[in-house]
Order: structure tokens, then sequence, then C-alpha cells
């Protein structure tokens, strides 16, 4: 994998490029606000962009917008102090594929894997801050159980995770998700954690 790291601070650059490095990832370089985000993005087009939110000049969600402009399929993974409800739903709204916590070092590498390989990804922190909402906020027609299904899909667990965590066969959960994909009318369960997140904040 070849990435892109923009932050608006020189010494956590710095220190994701080290954990970057460490892992094997190849930095193509870096960036330190987000109008040099959409330069590097556009000379390098890298497999995956690491970009902060909170810089000056430009943030990371206009920078987002503007990168996803010059390729819808940009793989673009946020990363903030921040736990703003705000940021998840512009996020989601422009098409980031992911939103991870600067303090959540060890989450990071997974978290860029996960991107990378076509999911979802949202830190526990975040979702653990999205399920503070009821249930019964959502007005679609969903079983208690495949509204279970569904907040852990959307909180990144695979089929035999949610299987586990419900004591469920992997085979049934793999029935109920494809029930809410036709149900829903989506494709995967990409677009399916997609949904959830955008019921939660009316993106």
């Amino acid at each position: 994998m070849k990435i892109i790291i923009v932050d608006d601070d020189y010494l956590v650059v710095n220190s994701l490029k080290t954990i970057v490095n460490a892992s094997g990832i190849e930095v193509l370089a870096v960036g330190y606000d987000g109008m040099e985000a959409v330069d590097l993005y556009n000379l390098h087009r890298p497999d995956l962009i690491l970009m902060d939110i909170r810089m000056e000049k430009m943030n990371g969600i206009e920078a987002t917008k503007k990168i996803l402009e010059i390729d819808p399929d940009a793989k673009i993974l946020l990363i903030t102090t921040f736990q703003d409800d705000e940021y998840i739903s512009s996020a989601l709204s422009l098409g980031c594929k992911g939103y991870i916590l600067k303090q959540n070092i060890q989450g990071i590498i997974p978290a860029m894997n996960a991107v990378y390989s076509g999911n979802l990804v949202f830190d526990s922190k975040i979702v653990s801050n999205i399920q503070k909402y009821s249930k019964k906020n959502i007005d679609i027609d969903l079983s208690d159980r495949e509204l279970d299904i569904l907040l852990l899909v959307a909180e990144g667990l695979n089929n035999k995770e949610i299987a586990d965590k419900l004591f469920l066969s992997e085979g049934t959960v793999r029935n109920y998700v494809s029930n809410m994909l036709e149900k829903l009318s989506l494709r995967d369960r990409t677009q399916l954690a997609i949904y959830y997140y955008k019921l939660k904040f009316d993106v």
C-alpha cells in the first residue's frame, strides 16, 4: 500500500510516518493542510490518504470533497482528536471511507488496511457515541434482530464475529444480512453500514 499523510502538526505527521513505515506501508508524501492534500493526491494518486480534519487554509472535510471530485474512488481515512457528530455526518455525506481518533494509535494501521480492502471503518469510541441513540429512532421496517445485526455491521464486525456476539450461526447472520440488503435495496454491507450511520445522523 502507498499512502499520503496530511496533518497540520509537524510532530503528528512524523509520528504517523514512523508508525506507517514500521508496518511496511510506503509513505509517498506528506502535507500540512488541505490544499496540499489535494495537490499531493493529484500528483501521486496514492492507494489511501490519511488526513487530519482540523487544518488551516483548507480543512480535511473540504479537501475530501475536492479529492473525491477528482477521483470518486479515492480511499480517505480521516483522523482527528475531536468526537464531533457534525464531522461524522459531513464525512459520510461526502463518501469518506473512515474516521478514527488520533489517540487510537494501535487502531490506525488496522483501520488503514480495512479501508484499503474496501471496508468502511469508524473508531469504536465513535461507534459507542452513536449507540447512545435509541434503535427505536430508526423508522424502517426491520426486526429487532435485524437492527442488532445492522448495528454490528456498522461497527465493522464480519459475519462470524456477529454470530459469536449474538449466539447465532454464521449462516443465519449471512441470511439476515442478505435479507436486509434486499429489503433496503442496497448492494453490499458497506452500503448497509453507511445506511445505518446516515439514519443516525440524518445525513
